[in-house]
């Protein structure tokens, strides 16, 4: 009788193309694996088109490649929900990459069960943020998967010597860039590191920004965009109702060419580092401005500040990969229950690398011009502001 060969175990690699997971495909072969290559379409501008990186996968030894376009589902699923809850961490990350994440996570692990996989992988390194993002959000769908992390596991410590092992197994890598950056993008931004940007006291030179035009060579005329809201959600744009994608994408444009969008900052890593990190996002700035402009003018100050509160947790439970929790549940549902009234429109002025509110509206506006004004329509009676002070400092006063 013949010997009874023992069936490859199925993997999925979350590939993107790029030399850590084209290296990633051959190295989990070599090891006995079935690899299927799984890329994702988030809105990352893919110089190369996803046919050529078809092509690429299977070359380097992929049983197949799954591709799927999920733009639609990271602008409404993942971008929105931040949106309304103004999540934006340590006050200056917009969450691009760090929202892209329990997206890919949750495609992984559908992709392994239709696959009939027993184990994902992931081109993730061993200080970065996406390993926890990506494993943590796995686990939790799925904790019978096999997690991966060859980057973590090989003996190559640099690009250089991925690039070295490509060539001596003969592996098909993209063409070798002269840029010094490392980047990753998506459809609500970019992110920017290495090179001369590890030096905190660098300035970023001009040539590692991608989408904005330099604030100083920006058009001298601004541009007026206005911005509806329904519920929190932007509708339409200068009047024109759209799909939320198509926003962001024609935000991200026009605000490009303003300059808009830029953030230079010293972040905390989850894993106990921080690094300088450089970021362009022009419409998830501009729509950030909006929403909160719009909040301003719809909400009770109490809600205003206790939301902020939010806002600030929320965003860790992105950054730090803890989307599907039930505590995230749990503020998606204090979340949506704020925005109910946040529907109006918002006019932003774009020029010179700035966005600016200039103007909002709303059906449920709480702005009164009659107790407001300083005119002679003015409703509000000042006789009772007398009263209102004595009482609000009457803790403070030292009483005999």
């Amino acid at each position: 009788m013949k010997p009874t060969l023992k069936k490859k175990q199925k993997v999925i690699l979350a590939y993107s193309g790029g030399l850590d997971t084209s290296v990633c495909i051959h190295w989990l072969s070599a090891r006995g694996y079935s690899v299927v290559g799984f890329c994702v379409d988030v809105g990352q501008g893919i110089a190369e088109n996803f046919s050529v990186i078809k092509k690429r996968g299977l070359a380097c030894g992929a049983e197949k490649i799954v591709i799927q376009d999920l733009r639609e589902s990271f602008a409404e699923d993942y971008i929105l929900p931040a949106l309304k809850a103004g999540a934006i961490y340590e006050g200056k990350y917009l969450l691009a990459t760090a929202l892209s994440r329990p997206l890919i996570a949750k495609a992984l692990a559908e992709t392994a069960q239709k696959e009939k996989a027993t184990a994902v992988a992931h081109g993730c390194t061993g200080k970065g943020n996406d390993q926890v993002r990506i494993e943590v959000s796995l686990r939790v769908l799925n904790p019978k998967l096999n997690i991966l992390a060859p980057v973590r596991e090989w003996e190559m410590k640099s690009r250089q010597e991925e690039m070295d092992y490509a060539k001596r197994k003969r592996i098909p890598i993209p063409p070798k860039k002269d840029s010094v950056y490392s980047l990753d993008q998506n459809l609500w931004g970019i992110a920017i590191e290495s090179g001369p940007l590890e030096d905190p006291w660098n300035e970023p030179p001009a040539e590692a920004y991608r989408w904005t035009t330099d604030p100083a060579k920006a058009p001298n005329k601004p541009d007026y965009v206005t911005i509806e809201f329904n519920r929190g959600k932007p509708v339409k744009l200068n009047g024109r109702s759209l799909p939320f994608i198509k926003i962001i994408e024609t935000l991200n444009a026009t605000g490009a060419r303003h300059g808009v969008g830029r953030v230079d900052m010293i972040e905390d890593r989850l894993v106990g580092i921080k690094s300088r990190e450089v970021y362009e996002a022009p419409a998830a700035t501009i729509l950030h401005l909006a929403h909160k402009e719009l909040e301003h003018l719809t909400l009770d100050r109490e809600m205003l500040s206790f939301k902020e509160g939010i806002a600030q947790r929320y965003s860790r439970l992105i950054y730090d990969g803890l989307w599907f929790t039930p505590l995230k549940t749990a503020f998606d549902a204090f979340v949506e229950s704020t925005q109910k009234t946040v529907t109006g429109q918002v006019k932003v002025k774009l020029f010179k690398g700035t966005a600016m509110p200039v103007a909002r509206k709303s059906p449920y506006s709480r702005y009164a011009e009659s107790l407001a004004t300083y005119s002679g329509k003015d409703l509000f009676d000042q006789k009772a502001a007398a009263g209102f002070i004595a009482l609000w400092g009457l803790p403070y006063i030292k009483h005999r």
